[in-house]
């Protein structure tokens, strides 16, 4: 098996080398096969807010943007998409929205009281930075998880891409998250500009030193219309956002960050609608994460470009991600999908 350290896994993800490359697929496939298995999990997203407070530089919801609709659910709308998902048969729902004062701590906690008392899903939370007696009381009414993306490591590129936020902030969530229990999720873009090689090793190391349970790696992909759509600022190490480098970094986070559970992204179909979750999965994802949002909201939940599925009804999405889970030949995951902590030889 792989010992990774910084330098090694700097050295995998610049390699060109076809040998060496599929002797890292093959062994983020053999580490992924013995331990979280052959199933592909499924996570039911309602993006249910595109109100944000935010200012990140690539994102299409940042609070600066004027000239998008925003939207808030309605309680019974969400509701309703809680119930297609358990119809469906996927065992998580992703409570997703941007950072706003319109998410209301009380109406989350009857929220997540209501699927705890009529669904048997597993609730995943991503509201962003919140304070600690709020992620609390949601925990106590029934929250098994929250996803709050750490985007990068790196104190200097942070700055620059979210101006304005405390270089430490996501840090310091992400572990009041483990200290109160829930199945933490992070997670990475790459090709961030500015961003390097050595940036996404540490990022990598981080990941395991903080035992994150769920990790998300995508491209960068910035909104058109916002201010890195057309900023380039590219050092000799540079990293890119393509497919191949995705996958790397996703390949040697599975060989980490072993029992993880990890996500085909979105963002990956985006840039390959054909293949691109699929790709994933086999270079050690396990999870796939289908939108349930309607699709009147959808469209305007636009935080990058050319979003994957946007038209794309929540039935007919499950019927499409069901069949190309047959195609590859993985089975579709039951239950919940916890994250397994196992007795296998590290």
């Amino acid at each position: 098996m792989m010992r990774l350290n910084k330098r090694d896994i700097v050295e995998w993800l610049t390699t060109k080398d076809k040998r060496k490359l599929n002797k890292l697929w093959n062994t983020a496939n053999a580490v992924r096969e013995k331990y979280v298995g052959d199933e592909v999990h499924f996570r039911g997203i309602i993006e249910i807010s595109n109100y944000c407070v935010r200012h990140c530089l690539y994102c299409g919801i940042r609070g600066e943007r004027r000239d998008i609709h925003r939207y808030h659910m309605t309680d019974r709308a969400i509701k309703s998409c809680i119930r297609k998902i358990e119809k469906f048969g996927y065992g998580t729902v992703v409570i997703q929205a941007g950072e706003s004062p319109r998410i209301i701590p009380n109406d989350i906690s009857e929220l997540v009281r209501w699927i705890k008392q009529n669904t048997s899903l597993a609730i995943t939370l991503s509201l962003g930075e919140q304070p600690y007696e709020v992620l609390k009381e949601w925990k106590g009414q029934g929250a098994d998880r929250y996803l709050l993306k750490i985007e990068t490591t790196d104190k200097k590129l942070l700055e620059k891409i979210h101006p304005g936020e405390p270089f430490g902030s996501r840090k310091e969530n992400i572990s009041r998250l483990k200290q109160l229990g829930y199945e933490v999720g992070s997670g990475i873009m790459i090709g961030i500009p500015g961003q390097t090689y050595t940036s996404v090793a540490k990022d990598i190391l981080w990941f395991k030193r903080m035992d994150i349970d769920m990790i998300g790696i995508g491209p960068f992909i910035p909104h058109p219309d916002t201010p890195l759509a057309t900023y380039r600022f590219a050092p000799r190490n540079q990293i890119p956002g393509d497919e191949l480098t995705v996958n790397k970094a996703i390949a040697l986070t599975r060989i980490k960050c072993k029992e993880a559970n990890m996500p085909a992204t979105t963002a990956l179909a985006s840039i390959n609608l054909a293949s691109g979750r699929e790709n994933a999965l086999f270079h050690g994802a396990n999870v796939v994460m289908p939108n349930v949002t309607p699709i009147k909201y959808r469209k305007y939940y636009e935080i990058y470009p050319s979003k994957a599925c946007i038209r794309e009804t929540a039935d007919l999405c499950s019927t499409c991600m069901t069949n190309r889970m047959k195609r590859v030949g993985r089975k579709i995951g039951t239950g919940v999908g916890a994250r397994q902590h196992s007795t296998k030889r590290q």
